[in-house]
């Protein structure tokens, strides 16, 4: 996910308190979302900016692909290393290491063991500075793949942001359809936000196998869940609430 980062700006939405999830599980308009179909993906590339986006954002859905027998790559882009900026902690030297493994607890955790991991090894924080060679590296993964999974470019986290224009660069390059998924956005945006443009939201549900497979995955993500100490740069970067955003019984990409 990458811990929102401090701004001078007091319009930072990330920065700024988020929005409840009482009131996005009372907004009715997902309902009318059209169904996003995964029967016939194959070959699904997932990109993730950070370890944990992608079961934040579509785990429900890996859950899915990986029970219908897809063959998955996950094309993680940074190691997450930088997540807790300032902390003195122990864990927080060997954050690049812990987050990994939690990835691939989280991928276990989701049915889908067998997904071939590419570790792209670009600086945490840092994605937008080298975003053009990250493009040509993920067309070269995409190539020959049904579909693209990546963070949503309008996200309002610079690494989610340059990863998700590195992908549709690379879909462009490659003619394999992206689709985007929001994280963040649950945090800043309201129902009905004007800034996210849901006439191009798509709604995958998940029953309840997969839901579990998702809230057990989450699990993993001790290093984010958790405070890494007893000092304010330790906090949690997913406390309950943010959790709670992603324990729907459906996720949405925008197409």
């Amino acid at each position: 996910m990458g811990a929102p980062r401090p701004s001078d700006s007091p319009k930072d939405p990330i920065q700024a308190p988020g929005t409840p999830e009482e009131l996005w599980a009372a907004w009715p308009e997902p309902t009318a979302f059209p169904e996003l179909g995964l029967s016939g993906l194959r070959r699904v590339l997932l990109v993730a900016a950070h370890p944990d986006d992608e079961a934040l954002g579509l785990g429900g859905a890996i859950a899915r692909l990986a029970a219908a027998g897809a063959h998955l790559r996950l094309a993680a882009v940074t190691d997450g290393e930088a997540s807790h900026p300032g902390s003195t902690a122990p864990l927080a030297q060997d954050l690049a290491r812990v987050r990994r493994a939690e990835a691939r607890c989280a991928l276990a955790a989701l049915g889908a063991v067998d997904t071939d991991v590419v570790t792209l090894g670009i600086p945490d924080t840092a994605v937008a500075r080298h975003e053009h060679r990250l493009a040509r590296r993920l067309a070269e993964l995409m190539a020959g793949f049904d579909v693209c999974f990546a963070p949503w470019s309008g996200d309002a986290h610079a690494d989610h942001e340059a990863a998700g224009r590195a992908s549709s660069a690379a879909g462009a390059a490659t003619g394999v359809p992206v689709l985007h998924y929001p994280v963040w956005t649950w945090h800043w945006a309201r129902p009905g936000d004007p800034r996210v443009p849901w006439r191009r939201a798509a709604r995958i549900p998940l029953d309840p196998g997969a839901a579990a497979r998702k809230r057990a995955a989450l699990h993993c993500f001790a290093s984010q869940l958790l405070p890494l100490g007893d000092a304010p740069a330790d906090a949690a970067v997913l406390p309950p609430g943010e959790v709670a955003h992603f324990l729907r019984d459906y996720e949405v990409v925008l197409r």
